[in-house]
């Protein structure tokens, strides 16, 4: 179970920075327009797209990536709570 719960958070952790480094990403077009940038938005826009229907932009800021980044921490968080109950 412990490994499971490693690789699960590990995955997470990896995904988070795979977040912000694609929000960051957004304030250069030209690098959003790159390989790397097209290869974050296919594996970060799917999970970011929900939260966007939902949260609208305030002005010109989208504070819906920063409610995505603490859903899946808190998800996390849940995960290590069940496990340590079922462990």
């Amino acid at each position: 179970m412990g490994l499971v719960l490693s690789l699960i958070s590990w995955g997470v952790q990896i995904y988070t920075y795979a977040l912000i480094a694609y929000i960051l990403m957004s304030w250069v077009p030209s690098i959003q327009q790159s390989g790397f940038g097209k290869f974050l938005g296919r594996i970060c826009e799917p999970y970011l797209e929900p939260f966007r229907k939902i949260i609208p932009p305030l002005g010109m800021i989208d504070i819906s990536p920063i409610v995505a980044i603490f859903v899946l921490n808190l998800a996390m968080t849940g995960i290590y709570y069940i496990a340590n109950i079922v462990v």
